[in-house]
């Protein structure tokens, strides 16, 4: 019998925390032994339905790869098989297509609650340990990890933090919110999503799972501007919607709230102490540019989880070296993708007119140069996986 409580407690039971617990799950030969904590385990798919206001883009590698694979993927879903990348003012553009890949599509938009309430049906179902908590703190001990929790005090023999926890190390303000909302275009394309680059920060329109016509927008901006925008009624609102995006989409009607979510970058360690492990947001906070934060995290937890397979077999053993595995696995793609999401929207923002240009004929030679296009193309795709 082991002295700890549980093998292994997961911090956090947002997607990323909960994915890791199925994966795990699947491996163990005790799942009862995997803790989970976190909240809202008990939530309805209608009670779920009604409350994050964002969408998520999840690339093909998340899709075909993770959650396929752990049977969680939402029923309401808008395919991406097209993105159009463009700059405000500037010549140039690319078009990345699924086509080109050789896959049937580059990924896909879904309610954030759709996906959350499908894992979290999941957990219940798996045999894992639910233990409510609305916040997990962790302390080192010898040979185990101690984690506060609303009922009391766990232990384990490592620790994964998913959530809660803001990575401690690099960090860079934007000086930019995310204004989160949904529009209905007059002139929809089934498939397409764009991202816009503007001198105040990058624009995306996202096909929406709720209907064919309906885009998800994420609008970045100065804290100041995204809070004026918000503000404005909804004619003069659609008005600076269409001097921002053009009219690719035609009329792009308002129709649902106006949400705003600061952003900054913040990465820190995998590996936090012998025992402890940071992934997802607790490890690296990225800028929404491309879509990348979440599809990071969910390729840590896959490879956290190929990681732990054999230790799993036999808890017993020291823990140590398939931590310290992981965390020199997972650096190449952590840090690349940290690298492009943080660069891109400084870069395109800059107001030099030189780097302007500079970046238009960037897109353009992307777009007419498939050896340009398609590396950058298939880390958006799915990444660096070892």
């Amino acid at each position: 019998m082991n002295a700890t409580d549980y093998d292994i407690a997961i911090c956090g039971a947002g997607p990323v925390g909960a994915s890791l617990a199925l994966m795990l799950a699947a491996q163990h030969p005790s799942p009862s032994r995997i803790a989970v904590l976190g909240k809202n385990f008990n939530l309805a798919s209608t009670e779920h339905a009604q409350g994050d206001p964002r969408t998520l883009a999840l690339n093909h590698g998340s899709r075909r790869l993770i959650l396929n694979q752990l049977k969680v993927w939402p029923e309401r879903a808008a395919l991406m098989r097209t993105v159009h990348v463009s700059q405000k003012g500037r010549l140039g553009r690319c078009l990345i297509q699924a086509d080109e890949l050789g896959v049937p599509d580059l990924g896909a938009v879904v309610h954030y609650d759709d996906l959350l309430w499908a894992l979290h049906a999941r957990l219940r179902d798996s045999g894992v340990t639910l233990l409510p908590a609305q916040e997990a703190r962790t302390h080192s001990a010898p040979k185990q990890i101690l984690i506060d929790h609303d009922a009391g005090q766990a232990s384990a023999l490592i620790a994964v933090q998913c959530d809660g926890v803001r990575p401690t190390g690099v960090r860079r303000d934007y000086g930019q919110h995310a204004l989160l909302t949904t529009v209905r275009a007059s002139q929809p394309q089934v498939g397409w999503a764009y991202e816009r680059f503007t001198e105040n920060g990058p624009f995306a329109a996202l096909p929406h799972p709720d209907g064919p016509d309906l885009y998800a927008i994420v609008w970045c901006n100065s804290p100041e501007r995204s809070q004026a925008l918000s503000e404005l009624p909804v004619e003069a609102f659609q008005a600076e919607l269409l001097q921002a995006f053009g009219e690719r989409l035609g009329h792009l009607e308002l129709v649902s709230k106006r949400h705003i979510f600061p952003l900054a970058f913040h990465a820190g360690p995998s590996r936090l102490s012998e025992r402890l492990l940071a992934v997802g947001n607790a490890a690296q906070t990225l800028h929404p540019v491309a879509g990348q934060g979440l599809n990071l995290g969910l390729r840590d937890v896959a490879q956290l989880s190929q990681c732990l397979a054999a230790w799993q077999a036999d808890c017993s053993q020291d823990p140590g070296p398939f931590l310290a595995r992981y965390a020199r696995l997972r650096r190449p793609d952590r840090w690349l993708t940290a690298a492009i999401t943080d660069t891109l929207p400084r870069l395109f923002a800059t107001k030099n007119p030189l780097i302007q240009h500079a970046c238009g004929l960037g897109l353009l030679a992307m777009d007419t140069l498939p050896f340009a296009r398609q590396p950058f193309a298939r880390q958006l795709l799915q990444g660096m996986r070892a």
